[in-house]
């Protein structure tokens, strides 16, 4: 009943120093107002915090998958016959493979390119290999 009181109080404050259009605009929100209003806030807070957790795990899990990939495909670069001897540089980003480097043939660069695309989570492969003696491994 107090608290009737003191908003009955404060309304008629209002009417007498400002009139009806005064007490109208009054933009102040209640205790009730603003407590609601601070929860959601910190509801949110927490979301964007979980949901930033979440995107932290994903880029940990796919640089693990990328290193394995990468890890698999000089192994067998390594072992095979064809291209265990050539020099090729692999790295991996999101599932796709660049392979880089010199190799002696066409034939090199092309089984380089199949060894990759048959590694598990290979989604493509980026060929910049050069091959010796032609044009584009002279610039």
């Amino acid at each position: 009943m107090k608290k009737f009181a003191t908003i009955l109080s404060a309304a008629a404050f209002a009417l007498a120093i400002g009139g009806p259009s005064s007490f109208a605009q009054s933009t102040s929100p209640s205790a009730s107002e603003s407590m609601h209003e601070a929860g959601q806030e910190m509801k949110n807070a927490g979301s964007d915090t979980m949901n930033a957790a979440e995107n932290v795990g994903h880029g940990a899990k796919t640089a693990v998958k990328d290193t394995t990939i990468t890890a698999k495909v000089k192994k067998d670069l390594h072992g095979d016959e064809t291209t265990k001897a050539e020099k090729i540089h692999v790295s991996t980003s999101a599932g796709v493979v660049t392979l880089k480097g010199h190799v002696d043939s066409q034939a090199a660069a092309d089984r380089a390119v199949q060894i990759a695309q048959n590694v598990e989570g290979v989604k493509s492969v980026d060929n910049r290999l050069a091959i010796a003696g032609s044009a584009s491994s002279r610039m």
